[in-house]
């Protein structure tokens, strides 16, 4: 396994396309538990990203996700974006003069500090019905050495069957059981489009 700066490319413009596919479904998962607008938030992240990458043309991993953090920090509107900022910048201390990441381990400790910057930034642990729960097994899977898209599902629908304790969502105590969290939903359409670059 091996990915260099242009799969990391492919990877962020895979999930640019999802996220457009996607726009609807994670605004109707966010509309009963949140403000229904996560699917439009993501989709003018993804269209800034695009936009930015075109005007600076990033060469290396680190600058495609500094590109990659700068669009969602200002164009994300709620706790996503931040949250999704956060997680880029990180990775892009991680990933610092790399030219290639070379193996599952070291994407899963890139992905770990992503993680670590969501968790920071939103002071959420695991289970806490956010996207740090598709984040999480998804790093500890990567250090395993693998990473296949059952596994990110598996870890998504996970959240349908919690109590969230943080964001708007936790005003609602009980009654957020048995809806998926929509930062999960978008977080797992990211792990998925790098799963497509991957394989």
């Amino acid at each position: 396994m091996q990915l260099t700066a242009k799969d990391v490319q492919t990877w962020f413009a895979t999930f640019t396309d999802k996220i457009r596919e996607n726009k609807e479904y994670l605004s109707d998962l966010d509309t009963p538990i949140g403000d229904g607008d996560h699917g439009n938030n993501m989709a003018r992240g993804v269209n800034a990203y695009e936009e930015s990458f075109e005007q600076k043309q990033p060469e290396t991993i680190s600058d495609i996700f500094q590109v990659f953090s700068m669009a969602m920090i200002s164009k994300v509107g709620g706790a996503s974006g931040p949250l999704y900022g956060s997680a880029l910048m990180n990775m892009v201390k991680e990933t610092k003069g790399l030219e290639t990441i070379d193996s599952y381990e070291q994407l899963g400790n890139v992905v770990e500090q992503g993680l670590a910057g969501i968790k920071k930034r939103g002071k959420t642990e695991f289970e806490d019905k956010t996207m740090v729960d598709v984040w999480e097994p998804v790093a500890q899977t990567l250090k395993e050495g693998s990473l296949n898209k059952e596994q990110i599902a598996q870890a998504k629908e996970h959240t349908k069957d919690l109590i969230a304790k943080k964001g708007r969502a936790s005003y609602l105590g009980e009654r957020s059981k048995g809806h998926i969290d929509p930062g999960a939903a978008s977080s797992a359409l990211l792990f998925d489009a790098l799963v497509e670059v991957v394989a």
